[in-house]
């Protein structure tokens, strides 16, 4: 029997990295709620939070850490002896329950830079995602596992006390950097272990000169080159990476080093709300046993799973392995990017499906990380509001975005990357008036990329942005192309690209100091009128 007195556990039933099998069985005897869709996919439940809970995320302040760290609202600080009261409550809690899972795994397809990871955990559906988003050791790493770098002890269905210092909801996430420990209660949503440890990596890895992201990655089937997509939920970065022309490296955490990219994970955690078999088959036809489906409404007599139901959350998810990818590359590694992609969904409907950008421009957009929340998702929104996330993945950061944009910078120059910025969201006019681009056309934008036909091709500067407009594609309408040649009033698409790049240069404001001069000049044309 497995034991993990070395953690302060004393529980007596410890199950340690079960099959999926083993899992799946656990959560149906042991879960109320849980089920088998009609594709043997474990459906599970998160309970109260459907999401992450950003705001609730602390940070240990240590002497050794504290010069290092963005501290703000991303990185919200906590004295070391409320994380040690949080981490006794968890401990309590998990000593309380007759049975506890654990998964020891692997973050990081590079030898040199993978660490170890152990979850303990009171859901054998917590432990299968884990199994799915970790790498998956052999048996004979699991036996010469030895201590984890890293360990996450989920008591995610015990509350934090709100009276504790610190403390704001009965949700809370801690990290402790120097403890390499995460504790969490008050969630049960799985998404929060999986951002834990991109979190650290993001802490770790650039302290190592190595360029943590929050992107997909592919690979080019016959050079072994990649390119890799940026960009924040919602965009395409799962839907665009699974792309069956070529390789799959992953589709959410990487890391660029010198020798090439490396995937965090070895799994794959897609959005399915609308999800259908005819747009994305590969994503469909990896939500079978062994996966799992999250927070999806069913059909309680033949368990068919109705992806366009979004009664309990919009942000229904599916976790799988990323071998049920068919072509994916195992080991996921992959040679330097000759393609940087930044992905925006842009409700307004103002920026071009497809522009290259200079190397300035490529820095501007980085940092500011641009995508629009669309009407009818969130309670008061009624038009769209612009999202800003530093590098793409904002509250996932540990040093200040300067740090990654320079190494970013750094690697593009390097390694003569070109890089582009492409809009899967609205054209015609914003959400409500105008169409959301085509998945047809984007992924046509995107060949055409990696096939290098967009080099040379024409382009029209955009006189809002600054940006060097794309305007012929193969296989995509020309008249898409030039964003207000697509709306049928012209002064009406005059004021809203205004209004975008005004929120563009007041959100650019905060990071103005930590740029070159060249960098702040690259963001969009602002007004100068009331």
């Amino acid at each position: 029997m497995f034991e993990l007195c070395d953690h302060g556990i004393n529980v007596n039933s410890v199950l340690r990295n079960l099959s999926p099998a083993g899992l799946c069985e656990e959560a149906l005897r042991e879960e109320a709620g849980t089920a088998l869709s009609d594709t043997g996919a474990l459906i599970a439940y998160s309970g109260e939070k459907t999401g992450r809970s950003p705001k609730d995320k602390r940070v240990v302040e240590h002497p050794d850490s504290t010069e290092d760290v963005w501290w703000g609202q991303v990185n919200i600080g906590i004295d070391e002896s409320v994380f040690l009261a949080n981490r006794e409550r968890a401990i309590d809690y998990l000593n309380t329950l007759e049975k506890l899972y654990c998964v020891d795994a692997f973050a990081g397809w590079d030898p040199r830079y993978r660490i170890k990871v152990r979850v303990i955990c009171a859901r054998p559906y917590h432990a299968l995602f884990m199994h799915n988003m970790l790498i998956r050791p052999t048996r004979d790493e699991l036996a010469e596992f030895g201590e984890p770098d890293c360990v996450i002890y989920n008591a995610g269905d015990f509350p934090a006390n709100s009276h504790t210092t610190g403390m704001t909801s009965k949700t809370s996430v801690n990290l402790s950097l120097e403890r390499r420990e995460v504790i969490i209660l008050g969630t049960q949503y799985a998404g929060e272990m999986k951002k834990a440890v991109f979190t650290l990596m993001n802490y770790l890895m650039p302290a190592q000169n190595v360029l943590s992201m929050h992107c997909s990655a592919t690979a080019d089937r016959e050079t072994g080159t990649s390119s890799v997509l940026f960009g924040l939920s919602g965009t395409g970065k799962t839907t665009l990476s699974a792309d069956p022309q070529r390789l799959l490296i992953g589709d959410d955490e990487h890391c660029w080093a010198d020798n090439g990219i490396f995937n965090i994970e070895g799994g794959c955690y897609a959005k399915t709300i609308s999800l259908t078999r005819e747009a994305e088959p590969e994503i469909f036809d990896s939500l079978r046993y062994g996966s799992v489906l999250e927070n999806v409404v069913y059909d309680k007599v033949d368990h068919r799973v109705d992806f366009d139901d979004a009664s309990i959350t919009e942000n229904t998810r599916g976790s799988y392995p990323i071998e049920f990818i068919p072509n994916v590359k195992i080991p996921c590694v992959a040679g330097h990017p000759t393609n940087i992609i930044f992905l925006t969904c842009d409700a307004f409907g103002v920026l071009p499906p497809v522009s290259c950008l200079t190397p300035a421009q490529a820095e501007y957009h980085f940092i500011s990380g641009y995508t629009a929340k669309v009407a009818g998702t969130e309670v008061g929104v009624t038009e769209p509001q612009a999202t800003f996330s530093p590098c793409f993945g904002g509250p996932f950061l540990v040093w200040h975005p300067g740090k990654y944009a320079s190494l970013l910078s750094q690697n593009i120059k390097q390694h003569d990357a070109a890089v582009w910025l492409i809009n899967t969201g609205w054209s015609g006019g914003a959400y409500g008036v105008g169409e959301r681009i085509r998945l047809s056309h984007t992924r046509a934008i995107i060949a055409a990329i990696y096939a290098g036909q967009l080099t040379d091709a024409p382009t029209l500067t955009d006189s809002f942005f600054g940006l060097e407009m794309i305007t012929e594609v193969p296989n995509v309408p020309a008249e898409i192309l030039v964003p207000r040649n697509t709306w049928n009033d012209g002064d009406a698409y005059d004021q809203t690209a205004r209004k975008l790049a005004d929120l563009f240069a007041e959100n650019f404001v905060h990071y103005a100091d930590g740029v070159s001069s060249e960098v702040n000049a690259a963001g969009p044309i602002v007004s100068t009128s009331d």
